[in-house]
């Protein structure tokens, strides 16, 4: 048998007991790139222990409102906030096929007096929209911070070279001169663009709030004989518990989809501005104008060790285009949402919505660095 065939026969199979330590798909914008800090907001940790803070807020505000709930019920509820125990609520969900009431009934378990009032009135999306809304809203101030960083540093370079000047380009022809401090102020001027929208966006976020099974608070009504305003005072005392400012006017089981559209636009701004600002250092590199960092130790190219690619630039420039693409996503599901709500909405926002602000937190921690 020739090397040849023996090689064909070694790589016929993968053998069962090789690498089973690494053997599951890992998500690189998690794996390689993204921070703690936007992968935390976006963790189950964070989701779950979300889910029950929004329980405690609904059952504080209904005892405030008169209901029959006990402060024993309130504290125990309180003390296991943060104490989830994932594996009997995985094991619920696999018994009701349900993973609201999975986490209700473990939330149940560890504060037993509690039970009865724990999602006393609300639909799932109670937790799972305004979840949605509490993550994206600190998604939003993440990002917020990390412009102003870039701002920061970008302004300090443009003061620097404000002086040094430079061949401007036109159609990418040779122009009239510029300064290096000038080119990177256009650079500025969009990325302070993009943070007036997210503080837009920060300001006028919307808690989906109290709404019931088709946005009409029947439940509620039910439960409180009727009374509108009771029903109006809980709506608007669990967003002040939540940290907000207003609920949405109107919804049907979820606050409309749109306002993810206009989220994920605001991210795709940022990515715009983030790909020309580093498409510019590119070319720029090219003419051997600007270099980015290039470590010790570094290598280049494998086969062109000598090489000094801009790869922090092209990084952006890839993640970027990734996250340019992601409101389309978001446009067709709002468009697709029949009536008061239909479940397709599910999937694809809970693959899109996280992995925005993480490739967006990728790429202002590149423009920073």
């Amino acid at each position: 048998m020739s090397n040849a065939d023996k090689f064909l026969e070694a790589i016929a199979e993968f053998p069962d007991d090789a690498l089973t330590d690494n053997r599951t798909y890992e998500h690189p914008l998690v794996e390689r790139y993204a921070t703690k800090e936007m992968s935390f907001v976006w963790s189950p940790a964070m989701k779950f222990s979300t889910w029950r803070k929004l329980w405690t807020a609904l059952a504080t505000a209904e005892q405030e409102l008169g209901l029959d709930i006990s402060d024993e019920q309130l504290e125990q509820m309180r003390s296991k906030l943060f104490d989830i125990d994932f594996a009997l609520a995985a094991e619920k969900e696999k018994e009701f096929r349900h993973d609201v009431m999975g986490h209700v009934h473990a939330f149940g378990t560890q504060a037993p007096a509690a039970m009865p009032v724990i999602h006393l009135g609300a639909t799932s999306c109670y937790v799972g929209d305004n979840t949605d809304l509490v993550q994206i809203r600190d998604a939003l101030k993440l990002v917020k911070r990390k412009l102003v960083k870039v701002l920061a540093t970008l302004k300090e370079f443009a003061m620097k070279h404000k002086d040094l000047p430079t061949l401007g380009f036109t159609h990418y022809q040779p122009a009239q001169l510029t300064t290096v401090g000038k080119r990177s102020t256009l650079w500025m001027q969009d990325l302070l663009m993009d943070l007036e929208r997210v503080e837009h966006e920060i300001e006028t976020l919307p808690m989906r709030g109290v709404k019931g099974t088709t946005g009409t608070q029947a439940s509620f009504l039910e439960l409180f004989d009727g009374d509108h305003e009771k029903v109006k005072a809980l709506n608007q005392r669990v967003c002040e518990l939540m940290g907000f400012k207003k609920a949405i006017s109107v919804s049907g089981q979820t606050y409309t989809r749109k306002i993810e559209f206009f989220i994920l636009s605001v991210l795709s701004g940022i990515a715009q501005s983030a790909y020309k600002m580093c498409g510019d250092i590119r070319l720029l590199a090219n003419l051997k104008q600007v270099e980015e960092p290039f470590a010790k130790t570094q290598i280049g190219s494998s086969a062109m060790a000598y090489k000094r690619n801009p790869m922090r630039s092209e990084r952006v420039c890839s993640l970027a285009r990734y996250v340019m693409g992601l409101p389309d996503g978001a446009a067709n599901t709002h468009a697709n949402q029949w009536f008061e709500r239909t479940l397709d909405d599910s999937a694809i926002r809970r693959i899109i919505l996280p992995e925005a602000f993480l490739a967006t937190d990728v790429i202002l921690n590149l423009l920073e660095n």
